[in-house]
């Protein structure tokens, strides 16, 4: 019996969720924007296959995503240094 939408919402969900655990655990900002870059001459080029294509846009949108995320943290860092006069840590799970 084929899977409800619903349940293959989830599942991509809880899969991605694992896959952006992992990326973070793995990587830091830099070396997430350096294969994000990477990803894209790769596209911009016109040699990979429509499959490969698809596999490395997805892959680009996970490191996208995780960039934005670390971007976003270290400017709400700044807020907060900037409003107490003074630099504390920033916890994006708090918020």
């Amino acid at each position: 019996m084929p899977a409800s939408k619903t349940e293959k919402t989830n599942t991509s969900n809880s899969s991605k969720k694992v896959e952006t655990e992992k990326l973070e655990s793995a990587q830091n900002y830099e070396q997430a924007f350096g294969e994000l870059e990477q990803i894209v001459a790769q596209m911009e080029s016109g040699q990979m296959s429509l499959e490969d294509s698809l596999a490395a846009y997805k892959r680009g949108n996970t490191l996208l995503e995780f960039c934005q995320k670390s971007l976003a943290d270290v400017e709400q860092q700044v807020k907060i240094l900037n409003d107490r006069q003074q630099l504390t840590s920033f916890n994006s799970e708090n918020e």
